[in-house]
């Protein structure tokens, strides 16, 4: 390992998909980047990660990888059950810190993670963020802010996976609350988007359902399941407008994921899947497909912006911890309406 006071050295805690994925190799492109340790849910695990993917030091336990001398930074791969632990640990340790997607379990462990990134401001703290819309995020909120829409009217997100339900399935650690939390399918994703082009809701009415309400877990023990298959969100947007997300795993041969922005002097459609973006104004007969540039499409680049910002290069956009903490209150409001049957306020009241 190098002894330069400007390598960083990165600490993996759950080396995943995802991670293996991007993270690791795309944090070892970037000049004077080390990954130096691991650890999974089993050393056993960790042993073979460390093999497979060329890491020099394996722990047994995440506190241990956190606590050691050998890294100045800590890439986190687990499941959202660990978030906020490992982060405010690694944060108290002097540790820039790189957290997964969904944030943490709840608003509270989410307001937890980003107190202790004020605490420690000398950091870095980024969230990975939503990968689906990074293509057309440099462009939605320019042209909103220029009024293509005018006044926003209504906002629909249509996320689904387009499956038959699958009865005999196992247990997923994203139906597994224990481990997932507030977390429903992709609901954070999407959110964490619209919040980027139309800013974020003021009130939240949710209906759910759990198709399977029993699946077997990884031991083969049947479990209850609590995270629903199956979600409907009406919005009242804090900025004007109403939106409609829906989000399902059981919906088969549903059309392709989509959303569309309707406004007072203009409509915009996104296609997801197709990358492709729609638009029309008053007076026009149909929407035409608008051309994004390819500078101006966004694309992945967490890692290079995780460096950059540890070097003072750039400031983190793609995900601040302020922005997960609000994607994280709106999950945890889309859980409380479901239950109570009542419209909940944005920004949650501590429980």
């Amino acid at each position: 390992m190098s002894g330069n006071s400007d390598t960083l050295r990165v600490g993996v805690v759950g080396a995943g998909a995802n991670t293996r994925k991007h993270h690791i190799p795309k944090l070892r492109a970037q000049p004077g980047v080390e990954i130096v340790s691991v650890v999974n849910r089993t050393r056993e695990s960790g042993e073979r990660a460390a093999k497979e993917l060329g890491i020099p030091r394996v722990y047994t336990t995440w506190r241990e990888l956190v606590e050691a001398d050998d890294t100045n930074a800590i890439c986190i791969g687990t499941w959202p059950y660990l978030h906020a632990p490992v982060t405010i640990a690694a944060l108290a340790r002097g540790k820039h810190v790189l957290c997964e997607a969904r944030m943490a379990m709840n608003a509270a462990e989410a307001r937890a993670m980003l107190e202790a990134s004020r605490r420690a401001s000398h950091l870095v703290a980024q969230l990975v963020p939503a990968p689906p819309p990074l293509w057309v995020d440099a462009t939605l909120p320019s042209m909103i802010a220029d009024g293509y829409l005018g006044d926003v009217i209504a906002v629909e997100v249509r996320a689904m996976q387009g499956k038959f339900v699958e009865r005999d399935a196992p247990l997923h650690w994203r139906q597994d609350q224990s481990l997932s939390g507030y977390n429903i399918l992709n609901m954070g994703i999407w959110y964490e988007a619209m919040m980027r082009w139309v800013g974020p809701a003021a009130r939240v009415s949710a209906m759910t359902s759990v198709v399977v309400p029993k699946r077997r877990d990884a031991g083969g023990v049947s479990r209850q399941v609590t995270v629903p298959d199956h979600v409907d969100i009406l919005v009242d947007l804090e900025r004007g407008g109403i939106g409609h997300l829906r989000f399902s795993s059981v919906t088969a041969l549903a059309p392709a994921n989509e959303v569309w922005l309707f406004g007072t002097e203009g409509t915009l459609r996104v296609e997801a899947d197709a990358m492709k973006l729609w638009g029309g104004r008053r007076g026009d007969k149909a929407l035409s497909e608008i051309t994004i540039a390819d500078e101006r499409r966004g694309d992945w680049r967490v890692e290079e912006e995780f460096v950059n910002a540890v070097r003072g290069k750039e400031k983190i956009t793609r995900t601040a911890f302020d922005d997960g903490v609000r994607y994280m209150e709106f999950t945890e409001a889309v859980a409380r309406s479901a239950a109570s049957g009542e419209a909940v306020r944005l920004p949650l009241t501590v429980a």
